[in-house]
Formats: C-alpha cells, structure tokens, sequence
C-alpha cells in the first residue's frame, strides 16, 4: 500500500525501523495543504508535523511516497498514535516527474496548537529526510527556516543525535543541539 510522508517518516532509516518493508517508491506533491509543526506530541509536547488541509492550490507540502506491507499498518498507526492526535485519510500526490495522481494514505493532526515549536532535533531530523531525498532547496530551505527549540531532555536529544550521526545525517546543525 502507499504511504505519503512529510515529516520525519521521510527519513528512511526511521522509517524503516518502524516499518521494515518500506521502500520509497517516488517524491509527490499534496497540493490544497501547507506544513505546519502545530501538532502537540503525546510523548513531549513538542510541535510535530502536519499537513494541514487549505483547500488553496498554491499550498503545497512535498513528501515521500512509500510502499509498505497492509501487514505492518498496524504498527505505523500506532507509532503515529492514529486516533490520539494524528488521524488518517486517504489523499491523491502527484508525483513530481509526472503528472499523474495516485492514491496514498497519510496521517493528519487533530490535536493542534499553533504556539508549537518542533525540538532542534526533531526538525534535524525532517531536514535530513527532505535533503535526503533530494526534496527541492527552495522547500528544504523553508524548513531550515522554521523555529525549533531546545529539548531539555537531555537523554532524549542524545538518543536523536546518535541516531542521525548512526545514519550519516550529522551534517545538519541547529541551535545549541548541535553537534
């Protein structure tokens, strides 16, 4: 089945790590959305990311379209948190060297706060995934651009940290979570 990531999903070790059959399968456009990092995380109360539904054809959030197992879902939905801030819908991405549409599954924030910011590593890891895949430098750039702040966990940011350095995406520097 196709999975639409715009977060940090787009990272593909992550991703494979939650999901191992992953396998990307194109970059795509959901037109009619914008990114926001507004949806309060369960786990931190941090801003994740959003594709936040405008109806506006100018908005527009680049992503990674995936294929994964019907039988490993149920694992991605729940490490999502589906039905506790993040719900599902089905949406049509055009895929960026065509014009044809396909049909994909995403998730979508229903626990907001527009106050939000995403920790620095966080957004480390959702710039890695847009560089990664070679998400064009305009949009990768408007992501660099978004405020993060520091995580006072410090256990936490380390975890994040090695786990970026592990899979060679330490080149990125944020804040003071630098490394």
């Amino acid at each position: 089945m196709k999975y639409f990531a715009y977060g940090s999903n787009m990272c593909s070790p992550l991703l494979k790590d939650r999901v191992p059959s992953a396998e990307k399968y194109a970059i795509a456009a959901l037109k009619g959305h914008v990114l926001k990092f507004h949806k309060i995380s369960k786990k931190d109360g941090s801003g994740k990311c959003d594709a936040f539904e405008t109806k506006s054809p100018e908005d527009i959030v680049y992503g990674v379209l995936f294929e994964i197992s019907v039988n490993e879902k149920q694992f991605l939905d729940r490490i999502e948190g589906l039905g506790d801030g993040y719900e599902e819908k089905y949406v049509y991405v055009n895929l960026l060297d065509e014009e044809r549409g396909i049909r994909a599954f995403t998730y979508y924030a229903t626990k907001i706060d527009d106050s939000l910011k995403p920790y620095n590593w966080y957004k480390k890891t959702v710039v890695s995934g847009a560089r990664e895949n070679n998400l064009s430098k305009d949009y990768i750039k408007l992501l660099e651009r978004e405020e993060s702040i520091d995580d006072s966990d410090k256990s936490r940011v380390d975890k994040n940290k090695a786990f970026l350095k592990q899979n060679n995406y330490n080149t990125i520097n944020f804040g003071r979570e630098s490394d």
